[in-house]
């Protein structure tokens, strides 16, 4: 499979190389961490969190060729996209469980703790009946770009890879309103929501506690 998957407007879609990820991870920097809905309401610096296991995960996952990035071909060949994603198997429910109850106290360690019990209760392996998935986990536009369908061009092309690489099943927990109501438009189905007002930590407040409409954690998946 070519690393280039297409160019349109005059920006390149291709998957990510693990020398791209100090630039990678300046554009988060910028784009990701001020704009998810629950980091960007946390208060704190959230890519600053559990930076070094953050920064491994993200660097398995383009190792396994299932990362793309957005460049902008008039313009040096900025990046202006991306995408983070890689398979999970069954046994890393347990392992995310695990890893999550560790973490520090935290933006993403809470995080980390409700994308885990959502995770189990959902158990999308069991739904599809299959033993592997590809997990779309971060999708981020550079904000000049947004609103002119790069974020649906990044997700088609993400999809297309799974296709190529034998993933039966693609999955993307959509924190953002935005980002689920752009999967759908894809043909992805909504399997599983939950109301960030009903997460409560054990003194009964609200855990997350994002501006609308981000209302509500959505849980996206489609057949490949």
């Amino acid at each position: 499979m070519s690393t280039e998957l297409c160019s349109k407007n005059g920006i390149l879609i291709r998957v990510m190389r693990v020398e791209d990820y100090q630039n990678v991870k300046v554009f988060m920097g910028g784009n990701f961490y001020n704009g998810e809905p629950l980091c960007a309401s946390s208060g704190e610096d959230v890519q600053k969190c559990c930076e070094k296991e953050n920064d491994e995960y993200h660097i398995s996952m383009i190792e396994q060729g299932t990362c793309l990035l957005a460049l902008n071909e008039n313009n040096g060949g900025r990046i202006v996209g991306l995408v983070l994603a890689g398979v999970q198997v069954p046994s890393d429910m347990e392992k995310h469980r695990k890893e999550a109850e560790e973490m520090e106290q935290n933006t993403w360690g809470r995080i980390a703790v409700f994308l885990s019990l959502v995770e189990r209760k959902v158990n999308i392996f069991e739904r599809y009946g299959v033993s592997k998935l590809l997990y779309s986990h971060i999708t981020n536009v550079d904000a000049t770009m947004r609103g002119k369908g790069l974020g649906g061009r990044l997700a088609a092309a993400l999809m297309e890879v799974g296709r190529s690489l034998g993933f039966p099943v693609m999955v993307a927990y959509c924190s953002s309103f935005y980002s689920a109501r752009q999967k759908e438009a894809l043909g992805m189905q909504c399997i599983y929501e939950h109301a960030y007002a009903d997460y409560k930590d054990d003194q009964g407040r609200v855990v997350f506690s994002p501006p609308a409409p981000h209302t509500h954690m959505r849980i996206m998946a489609i057949k490949l």
